[in-house]
């Protein structure tokens, strides 16, 4: 049978009221009593509901994070540096998969309402007007990690139209003019959406006065595949391509794999260069050239963000940190 409060204050002679105030650390009791009470507590091996607690306290020490891909390395090192400022702050990070353009969104959100979470992190994700207006609702603090609003919620996020417009230009420097570029948006553009990086590939070009149309980009779905598949069509479509700017590091590494199977030598023969430098960029054969978004640091400055909102009812700010390139060996010069 599982122990309760009122088995804690028996074995420890105290009341219920003194061993909840224990539980939640709001001092009214001596320190042989705290003593008695979690010595009781290790005996009997009692775990204390964290629900129960969050009705005396009004916090149940849990935050919410909802993530588009849990296969994604990218997604996985924003996970990690959540979890570990969570951990620090003595709170737990429910995670959740809201999958291909967030069809499972609204049903965690209510799930996290239920849960009664402190705060919630939404990575990665375009913030709907009906997810707006159910976390207002919720009345619990949002912060957005690699995405934007305009909606007042805080948000850390790169600029994704710069850090493109910087991976395009350093392989113009580097002697490119033919240039191809794999993005992952297929439903943006289909939707006739503006694309940052799409949009800073595009003005890095013009702006060198070099020519492009819509031959130079093929669209897919931010995957390994589309990187095999992408390539195959960039080269048919521009034969002469010396160089391709993908969209993200694993479209990239899609590149690497069927350049390989093809006999294509990178960067001999093409130049590939990637964005958000994941960790995998540096194992790839060759290692891939990125542009780093700073991301671990976006994800532990989103966390922090989190738990200052929680604590103090922080006022909005939003903060776009820089971008910097990791040149390794997929780019060489014409």
């Amino acid at each position: 049978m599982t122990n309760t409060i009122n088995d804690v204050a028996q074995k420890a002679n105290v009341s219920k009221a003194t061993v909840s105030r224990v539980l939640n650390n709001q001092g009214g009791y001596s320190e042989k009593t705290k003593r008695k009470v979690l010595e009781a507590i290790k005996e009997l091996e009692y775990f204390p509901s964290g629900i129960a607690r969050g009705l005396t306290n009004k916090r149940t020490h849990t935050i919410g994070v909802l993530l588009p891909n849990l296969t994604s390395s990218l997604i996985n090192e924003f996970l990690h540096k959540i979890e570990s400022v969570a951990h620090n702050a003595g709170s737990s990070v429910i995670v959740c998969h809201t999958e291909s353009q967030g069809i499972k969104t609204m049903k965690y959100l209510q799930l996290l309402h239920e849960k009664r979470i402190d705060g919630l992190i939404m990575a990665s994700t375009a913030l709907k007007k009906e997810y707006y207006d159910y976390i207002v609702k919720m009345k619990v603090p949002l912060v957005l990690l690699s995405a934007y609003s305009d909606y007042p919620v805080p948000y850390v996020t790169a600029n994704d139209y710069n850090a493109a417009y910087t991976a395009t230009k350093y392989l113009i420097q580097k002697g490119h003019k033919k240039i191809g570029m794999i993005s992952g948006n297929e439903v943006e553009c289909i939707a006739g959406n503006k694309i940052p990086r799409v949009e800073g590939f595009k003005d890095a070009l013009s702006d060198h006065n070099i020519f492009f149309d819509d031959r130079h980009i093929e669209y897919g779905r931010f995957s390994i595949d589309d990187g095999m598949t992408g390539l195959s069509k960039l080269i048919e479509q521009i034969p002469d391509l010396t160089a391709i700017f993908t969209e993200n590091d694993e479209i990239g590494m899609g590149v690497l794999s069927a350049a390989y199977n093809s006999g294509i030598k990178v960067p001999e023969d093409i130049s590939v260069i990637g964005m958000d430098d994941i960790s995998l960029c540096k194992f790839m054969s060759p290692p891939l050239t990125s542009v780093s978004l700073f991301h671990s640091d976006m994800a532990e400055k989103a966390a922090n963000i989190m738990f200052e909102m929680i604590e103090s009812q922080a006022e909005v700010k939003n903060y776009i940190l820089g971008h910097q390139i990791v040149e390794r060996q997929s780019v060489r010069s014409q």
